[in-house]
């Protein structure tokens, strides 16, 4: 900085001058500086959420493609998606290209459906209640959410869905290559279990005179496994692990009954199992397994406030050391989350859902498609919440 003494002395065309070079300085940082200052204009003032709603400012690789609906699944060309459009609704097909939507199940009676996926076949596996419940109810919807059943719809979607006759815990795992599906039984389903309980089960769809039906039905894990009690959510089967489909991933929910959930792999033949996640005051729900067998997508958030906070999608390696990478960036926005991620079977589009807070578990509001070749520059590099 130049000296006062000396800048006393300095004949006025050279003091303009040093004062117009200052000037220059301050407005070349200013142009610099400027985007990483305004860009916090997005943030409330207490610098936590962006204002607004997520599609305010999508990146450009993730692009929306519906604006409602929950539970999206991958056809498994990539080129349309099943979802329900609410809790225990009917189910639609999406048409990515044209956007064309098509009802699958307005051609018979039924109590709505939890969850509906396509099978290796060109079938659909669907998730529901078979007994009336009343919908404004939260707890009868409760109840009918536990009690689904499972049935497979055929591809021609002319008929109504033949019955599997076994109970489902919301949704099922289905094999992308074969006619294997893993699911779960809990207490609140079969109080004999004991409170808090629950088994995963596998078993192979068989066709016999082209009618579908359970053959091979199997408990591959019972929850008194584990070293510690759960909460009232108990566990949950999320994917058969590709391409060989001889591993599971599950959920454990409110470990110790407590606010921490973590994801977990069994190998169904020798009843092994091992946590992919181990983070106290997090919680990691697998949804949306990569075909490679190598990562699956989880729902990630901090749970010290709350065992269900809001959420967003990471990658999780499933290779047990923890590290994941983050995806999606909706809980950026106040009362937002990104939610059900499904992975195409070529591996480069990921879907999911938005949800809001507040709202039961699963109810979404549309859904997106990610372009994961294209996000890759972007993304954050990966990291652990392990303990």
């Amino acid at each position: 900085m130049m000296h006062k003494k000396l800048y006393a002395r300095l004949p006025f065309p050279l003091k303009f001058k040093y004062i117009s070079m200052k000037k220059l300085f301050f407005f070349l940082l200013l142009f610099i500086f400027s985007p990483l200052l305004f860009s916090q204009q997005d943030l409330n003032a207490d610098s936590e959420f962006r204002t607004g709603h997520p599609d305010d400012k999508l990146p450009a690789y993730i692009k929306k493609v519906c604006g409602f609906g929950e539970r999206p699944d991958w056809s498994h060309d990539g080129k349309r998606i099943l979802f329900v459009d609410k809790p225990m609704g009917e189910v639609y097909e999406l048409e990515i290209a044209t956007g064309m939507i098509v009802p699958k199940t307005r051609h018979f009676s039924h109590y709505g459906f939890t969850r509906a996926l396509y099978m290796s076949n060109g079938d659909i596996l669907l998730s529901g209640p078979v007994e009336q419940f009343d919908p404004m109810d939260a707890k009868s919807r409760e109840i009918a959410r536990d009690l689904c059943w499972l049935s497979v719809l055929d591809k021609s979607c002319t008929k109504p869905p033949v019955p599997l006759n076994t109970l489902c815990a919301e949704g099922p795992a289905l094999s992308r290559t074969s006619l294997k599906v893993a699911y779960t039984h809990r207490d609140r389903q079969k109080p004999e279990l004991g409170k808090n309980s629950a088994v995963l089960l596998i078993a192979d769809i068989v066709y016999t005179n082209g009618t579908p039906k359970l053959e091979n039905e199997r408990i591959v894990f019972d929850s008194h496994n584990l070293p510690f009690s759960l909460g009232n959510a108990s566990l949950e089967v999320q994917n058969l692990v590709p391409p060989d489909n001889k591993r599971l991933t599950f959920t454990v929910y409110t470990i110790n009954n407590k606010n921490n959930t973590d994801t977990y792999i069994l190998n169904p033949e020798t009843g092994e199992y091992k946590p992919m996640t181990d983070s106290p005051g997090y919680y990691d729900e697998a949804e949306g397994i990569f075909p490679d067998g190598n990562y699956t997508c989880v729902e990630h958030g901090s749970s010290l406030k709350s065992a269900w906070p809001l959420i967003d999608l990471y990658k999780l390696k499933l290779d047990g050391s923890g590290q994941m990478q983050r995806l999606t960036r909706f809980t950026e926005y106040k009362g937002y989350k990104a939610s059900q991620g499904v992975v195409s079977d070529d591996g480069k589009f990921l879907c999911f859902q938005i949800g809001k807070s507040g709202d039961e578990a699963g109810v979404g509001y549309g859904f997106y498609v990610m372009n994961l070749k294209e996000a890759e520059k972007f993304l954050e590099p990966f990291r652990s919440f392990n303990k």
